[in-house]
């Protein structure tokens, strides 16, 4: 935990690359949903699918924080996670039509590979050996359940959900695992990275693709010059300021960690909106305004919200609100990237303030 110089591994970054693929297909799919009938229905499902994805990909980075022996052992383990994920990967476009199989084996082939590395935990650290036996033994048990979830109604889905993220709150308790705040910062950054990635991408394709079918050049230009000062400014909005200062304690930890879910899914979701916006003419700006409201709104709650620099707070909470009401103009999508454009200006000038300001509080 207090390791100066602890950074993401190969195996980490392979790790995260191939859990990129599932991000894929999950906005790619959500992209197709939004322009039929089903939109509610198609967002519900990739809320779904991401949660499985972020749950087996957050495990692993906690544990692996602090249990990274990067044996032979551990490095086919991980390797089987990474199947697990293809496995669920294949079978997102199934689920979206309402078979779930596919999706669960791959969660539990993740899961269960989890286990045997908590149980090897065990038997390595007798001083946190209850808190492993906990994982193991509510991933196992947590696993029955989503088994048998093809068989119950949807809602147990999130019964099941809450219980997955009681499991680390529950473990721990007996003792802290020893993970490295800004190993944990940097992986979530990474991972970040990943998915605003993804969606330079997906806009990448739609461009492409309407410049294919002979559509509007202009209009083409703006929509494709939006998408990424959108990406940009949403890159620039979480990196403003280092976050392992953040992590003091397990209950910050925990919450930092968990409500990155909502950062991750609402990113990978403006691809799938910007690809949308493309194909649709910007008729449809509400599906990019919405996730990247819900982004600015989360990184403000995790990133900024703590500094309690007020002036920043507000400028948030407003472009939060401006964003929203984009879809109303007839140009939403340049019309959102104007106000990302604004806020990131706004927010590197108070933070440039707030450093200068700095000594002269502590001088106080």
């Amino acid at each position: 935990m207090h390791e100066v110089h602890r950074v993401s591994t190969p195996l980490e970054l392979f790790f995260d690359l191939c859990f990129v693929v599932a991000v894929s297909q999950a906005a790619a799919q959500l992209h197709h949903a939004l322009g039929g009938d089903h939109a509610g229905l198609g967002v519900l499902h990739y809320a779904m699918i991401f949660f499985a994805i972020w749950w087996a990909w957050m495990n692993f980075s906690w544990f692996a924080s602090a249990y990274d022996t990067d044996d032979g052992v551990y490095r086919v383990t991980t390797l089987v996670q990474i199947t697990g994920v293809l496995i669920l990967a294949a079978g997102v476009p199934r689920a979206f039509d309402g078979d779930w199989r596919i999706v669960i084996a791959g969660y539990v082939v993740m899961r269960l590979a989890l286990v045997s590395q908590w149980l090897r935990a065990a038997k390595a650290d007798p001083e946190r050996r209850r808190t492993a036996l906990r994982y193991a033994g509510g991933i196992t048990v947590l696993q029955v359940c989503w088994i048998c979830l093809p068989l119950l109604p949807v809602w147990f889905f999130l019964v099941f959900a809450i219980l997955e993220m009681a499991v680390p709150v529950w473990a721990e308790r007996a003792a802290l695992t020893t993970w490295h705040p800004h190993h944990i910062t940097e992986r979530y950054s990474l991972f970040t990275l990943i998915v605003l990635g993804e969606s330079v991408l997906a806009a990448t394709t739609a461009t492409q693709a309407a410049l294919d079918s002979g559509t509007d050049l202009p209009e083409l230009i703006a929509l494709a010059a939006s998408g990424l000062v959108i990406v940009f400014g949403m890159w620039w909005l979480y990196f403003d300021r280092p976050a392992q200062y953040l992590l003091t304690s397990l209950r910050t930890s925990i919450a930092w960690g968990y409500s990155h879910y909502v950062v991750f899914a609402s990113a990978a979701a403006v691809g799938a909106g910007l690809e949308e916006a493309v194909a649709a003419h910007d008729h449809i700006g509400w599906a990019v305004a919405a996730p990247v409201a819900v982004y600015v709104l989360s990184v403000w709650a995790l990133q900024v919200r703590p500094r309690k620099e007020h002036l920043c707070d507000a400028a948030h909470l407003v472009a939060v609100v401006l964003i929203l009401l984009t879809p109303l103009t007839p140009w939403s999508v340049p019309a959102t990237a104007a106000v990302v454009a604004v806020l990131t200006v706004i927010s590197v000038v108070l933070g440039q303030r707030s450093i200068l300001e700095r000594p002269e509080r502590s001088a106080l």
